[in-house]
């Protein structure tokens, strides 16, 4: 006999526009409920409006972490209990590293990996105290495979998000809460629309940072992924008892991600006697494997 999956409660940031608004819609249309976090909550009206019952908008700059705590405990108050808390909110420039003013930098990240410490922060308190939860997180594939020219703050925030996901899942399992990393691929949002700014690509960057601002912006055909489609997987797999901690989404997002750990396995395997021979007990010296000129040589 299947059993239907009880009706959630959704916490999600960044749901004016993409993948927020998004996955806002496929929670509500599966039937659960959603408090919907914005800086701008009145261009949620019109979902308030058709779910006055199930749709909760409120304001909040991720990067304000009081204001973080107020959300989600306003959120609790009104419906109850937070089932999925949905770290969505970010946004990348494009500029290289050596240009790329400071404070433009440091903000970045402020909104790209301290906005979710924040809202992660406030919302363990309230999952512990119910019993389990999960927390979304939303990185991308760059976030595991990384070197994409341009966007080193925002990916340098991705990064973060990983290494401090894994330790909130380890640390937050005996109180029953979980955590999904997002690893989208390229998908038809706003992400590399008029919510980024590009600056002029310097002399010498045209062809890493200059590609990479063509391949974003001026391609005919557009990004490949459906954000719709994206949103029905992942309100789908919020109801599984079996999840993954990385979950790629895109057919981009897939391979990259197949193939980077194809490469780091065979070069970890390529090095293993060497690393090894660092501790006391190991053989040494070891030997190295035979030396070749590196790709930019």
């Amino acid at each position: 006999m299947t059993t239907t999956p009880s009706p959630q409660t959704w916490f999600i940031t960044g749901s004016s526009r993409g993948f927020g608004r998004a996955l806002v819609e496929a929670a509500l249309a599966a039937g659960d409920r959603v408090a919907a976090s914005a800086r701008r909550p009145e261009q949620l009206d019109d979902l308030v409006a058709r779910y006055p019952d199930r749709m909760l908008a409120l304001a909040l700059d991720v990067t304000d972490a009081n204001a973080a705590r107020t959300a989600l405990a306003a959120a609790h108050d009104h419906f109850g209990r937070l089932d999925v808390i949905v770290n969505n909110a970010g946004y990348a420039n494009v500029s290289p590293i050596e240009t790329t003013d400071e404070a433009d930098f440091r903000q970045q990240f402020e909104t790209n990996f301290w906005g979710v410490y924040n809202v992660s922060t406030a919302a363990i308190p309230i999952l512990r105290a119910q019993g389990g939860g999960l927390l979304m997180q939303f990185s991308s594939i760059g976030g595991r495979v990384g070197g994409s020219p341009g966007i080193a703050s925002y990916q340098a925030a991705k990064f973060a998000i990983d290494g401090f996901s894994r330790v909130l899942q380890t640390e937050t399992a005996p109180f029953g809460v979980r955590v999904l990393l997002v690893e989208p691929s390229g998908f038809a949002t706003d992400w590399a629309g008029s919510s980024m700014t590009v600056a002029e690509v310097p002399e010498g960057y045209e062809q890493t940072v200059g590609a990479m601002n063509s391949r974003m912006r001026q391609t005919t055909q557009g990004p490949a992924g459906d954000p719709v489609r994206a949103a029905e997987i992942l309100v789908q797999v919020a109801k599984r008892d079996d999840l993954p901690f990385h979950l790629p989404l895109g057919v981009n997002a897939t391979e990259m991600a197949v193939a980077h750990g194809r490469r780091t396995l065979a070069e970890d395997e390529k090095w293993a006697a060497v690393s090894r021979s660092a501790d006391y007990a190991e053989p040494y010296p070891a030997p190295f494997p035979p030396d070749a000129p590196s790709a930019g040589a």
